[in-house]
């Protein structure tokens, strides 16, 4: 197996062009780099791999703003993980 090891910059310019493999490998970089503003951009651009990578990191932190956020920005398993964490504090309200 051959090691390539393909820098952003080259993967940024495939996205561009519309290569959805190059996109989502993007979005794992930039997760990986913890720039959340990139990952944001790249969401905003329409990678799904964005969206779970940001709900992921919502969703450990509590964050239902953001949650909601990447809900608008059209990523729908945000929406499903708010509503989940919104039950489950009435859920804890009520015992």
């Amino acid at each position: 197996m051959e090691n390539t090891n393909i820098d952003r910059e080259t993967l940024r310019e495939l996205a561009d062009e519309g290569n959805e493999s190059a996109l989502d490998r993007l979005a794992d970089l930039v997760d990986a780099a913890g720039d959340l503003d990139e990952l944001s951009e790249l969401l905003d651009e329409g990678s799904l791999r964005a969206g779970f990578l940001l709900t992921r990191r919502a969703v450990a932190a509590g964050d239902l703003r953001e949650l909601q956020r990447i809900s608008d920005a059209g990523y729908d398993e945000a929406g499903s993980e708010l509503e989940r964490l919104l039950k489950a504090s009435a859920d804890e309200y009520r015992d």
